[in-house]
Parts: structure tokens; C-alpha cells; sequence
């Protein structure tokens, strides 16, 4: 089975509303909001360091169990 280019690294546990992915390529994090619902709504954005630069995952570990998407 080919790997997917994105996983999921961390989920809030509250309704899945605030979520992390992160590219498997290139390392890059990304904060999602789902709001849900019939008014829902989603947002994505990449996490940023003190700096102002995406961060990065150079270490490979995961902040929590990790599920492909």
C-alpha cells in the first residue's frame, strides 16, 4: 500500500474541531479547524515558528498516535 501524503499527528479529542496534519514530504505542519455541522466551516493554515516559518517535524516523532489521511 502506497503511504499517503498527508497524516494526522494530533486531534483536540473535543468533536475532532482543531486538528494537525502534517506533510509527509516535506515535514510541514498544518492546523486545521473544522467546525462541523450543517453551518460548518473549515480553515487550514500552516503552524508557525517564533520566527514567522513553518514548522517542521525533523525529527519524526509525533506528538500523539499518528492516523494517515
Amino acid at each position: 500500500m502506497a503511504m499517503k501524503r498527508f497524516k494526522q499527528v494530533y486531534s483536540d479529542g473535543l468533536g475532532s474541531y482543531y486538528t494537525i496534519i502534517e506533510d509527509t514530504v516535506t515535514g510541514v505542519q498544518y492546523l486545521l479547524f473544522d467546525k462541523g455541522g450543517h453551518d460548518g466551516g473549515l480553515a487550514i493554515t500552516p503552524l508557525l515558528d517564533a520566527e514567522g516559518k513553518p514548522m517542521i517535524n525533523k525529527t519524526g516523532h509525533n506528538m500523539h498516535k499518528e492516523e494517515w489521511i
